[in-house]
């Protein structure tokens, strides 16, 4: 199967269409357009182009629409599981690789929701040159939507690290505080409130420490570490089920690699915090 530098990416749903694998060379360089058309040509395929970083060169995108079946060698991944593969040990970088990837969905996602102006309810149309929705009536100009979002590693004096399982994660599997930032709030204060309010603990010296785009569906994770300011473990029982301090030598499950959160937990397991 042909692999082009900078190749289409192929979707169904929350998937990504591959041949093979998965291989981080697939999923990371996208692929030969006449192959992805040659065969799921006949299989409810459409076709649009992402405008890429900075106004450079576009990303070519397909889609299967509805419940299409995927021929062998070709198989449908999870979109987290193929960041996971392809970003390995690193942080996606926003420009290339796994950062192509999640631009190419997260924008593909945003224009069904965008289809109509906020406006006046008028179709919308693509602005040309640039990833935004203008409304071909009223000139509404529509940019795509990114939800900050907070995620942060509590530091104990000690060294043992906080670390939560929600109730929506597979397994057992535990990670950081997270959550959304609410209007007029700005990040670290929301770093002190989604603290207390899930776990009931108090933080300072909040310190920036990564970001990773996470287009599901349209979040901008900022990453922290923060340090133990007092206070006891309380699980909210709504989004936390169980919190715990975890020292090195002694760690639950961990999220999967790719993902911020597990980007900074590697680091202070490396002592590089």
């Amino acid at each position: 199967m042909g692999k082009v530098e900078n190749g289409a990416y192929l979707f169904r749903g929350s998937s990504l269409v591959i041949p093979g694998g998965p291989g981080w060379e697939e999923i990371v360089r996208g692929l030969e357009p006449e192959a992805v058309e040659a065969s799921f040509g006949g299989a409810g395929l459409s076709f649009c182009r992402i405008p890429g970083f900075g106004g450079g060169e576009t990303i070519p995108v397909y889609t299967l629409e509805g419940e299409a079946s995927v021929p062998p060698p070709w198989q449908a991944i999870p979109l987290r599981q193929a960041v996971s593969a392809a970003a390995g040990d690193s942080l996606p970088d926003g420009r290339g690789g796994a950062g192509r990837l999640l631009r190419a969905y997260h924008i593909l996602q945003w224009r069904k929701d965008s289809a109509f102006c906020g406006s006046c309810g008028s179709a919308n149309g693509d602005a040309p040159g640039e990833p935004a929705r203008l409304c071909p009536v009223c000139g509404r100009l529509e940019f795509p939507r990114i939800a900050p979002a907070i995620i942060v590693l509590v530091i104990r004096d000690d060294g043992r690290v906080l670390l939560a399982h929600n109730k929506k994660f597979n397994n057992n599997v535990y990670s950081l505080i997270a959550g959304f930032t609410e209007a007029g709030e700005n990040l670290e204060a929301a770093v002190a409130r989604e603290v207390e309010e899930e776990v009931g603990l108090r933080v300072r010296d909040t310190r920036y420490a990564g970001s990773q785009p996470w287009p599901f569906p349209n979040s901008l994770m900022i990453g922290f570490t923060a340090r133990y300011a007092g206070g006891g473990i309380k699980p909210d029982g709504e989004e936390i089920a169980d919190a715990r301090w975890f020292s090195r030598d002694k760690l639950p499950e961990l999220p999967g690699k790719g993902s911020v959160s597990r980007y900074i937990i590697d680091r202070w397991i490396e002592g590089k915090l």
